[in-house]
């Protein structure tokens, strides 16, 4: 693929006009999602080394741990780099940040301190690449301007705190009779609140529609929102539940988060992560 006449995309007159809107910054920046699915592919799963994660479909603690401990990670570097880069705006977004960055970072120490204690040697950080292979940048304008790079650390920041949402929430029973179970709910429902944070900073509601990505987010982020389009919970339909008419099916999604398996966050992670 072509990255400069994939870059060139987006610096249109269209994007780096003064009247150019938020929404417009947006849906120009959710258009070109194929285009650096498409960039990412020598970063995927086929291509990582062996000993970047612990086993993909986890089946102890320890192996839920590590793969815990590689999203955080990855979410701890990303904001740090954010916060240092200057894309992010002054207020109540910066502010909002800096507290998810202090969040992540106690994260990694937790997990790194738990594993050592069950006498585990902790999973090394990866090499992480927030460009998928240059397809973007969401910590330099490059000549966009810096609402438009803004733009992309926003949608990469609500993609990895969905995955980390679904991710804890899909090792819980990994965990099960062990120490470490109350402390991954725990951080679960931190992870829950960043997200929900980071979709009011883009204007969107605070939870997930059916499989919606939300407006703006590249389609190279989908899987992290595959399967939340769910209608069957404990064997029943939920649209059939509540007083009154019944719910309806965007309601019903919104009402319960899915989970994403061992794998499933492996592939999403690996997207970013160098081999």
């Amino acid at each position: 693929m072509n990255m400069i006449k994939f870059l060139d995309e987006f610096t249109t007159e269209k994007l780096i006009s003064a009247s150019s809107s938020r929404r417009e910054m947006f849906n120009t920046f959710g258009s070109l999602g194929k285009k650096a699915a498409l960039a990412a592919i020598p970063f995927g799963l086929a291509t990582m080394p062996a000993k970047t994660f612990a086993q993909s479909s986890t089946r102890n603690p320890v192996d839920a741990l590590q793969l815990a401990l590689t999203l955080e990670y990855l979410e701890e570097e990303f904001y740090v780099l954010g916060l240092q880069s200057g894309v992010i705006p002054g207020g109540r977004p910066q502010t909002i940040y800096q507290k998810i960055s202090q969040h992540e970072s106690a994260h990694v120490d937790f997990l790194i301190a738990g594993l050592t204690g069950a006498g585990a040697t902790p999973v090394a950080k990866p090499t992480f690449d927030f460009t998928v292979g240059g397809a973007f940048d969401p910590f330099n304008d490059n000549g966009i301007g810096q609402e438009m790079a803004y733009a992309h650390f926003l949608a990469l920041s609500q993609a990895f705190e969905d995955t980390g949402v679904r991710a804890y929430k899909g090792q819980a029973g990994n965990l099960q009779g062990s120490p470490f179970l109350t402390a991954a709910l725990q951080i679960h429902s931190v992870e829950a609140r960043h997200t929900s944070e980071v979709r009011r900073l883009r204007g969107l509601k605070g939870w997930i529609t059916r499989n919606e990505r939300g407006e703006g987010m590249p389609e190279a982020t989908q899987a992290v929102y595959n399967g939340e389009e769910n209608l069957i919970q404990g064997g029943m339909d939920v649209t059939t539940l509540g007083t009154g008419s019944p719910f309806t099916v965007d309601a019903s999604t919104e009402a319960y988060d899915e989970i994403l398996t061992g794998d499933e966050a492996v592939a999403i992670a690996s997207l970013f992560i160098v081999p």
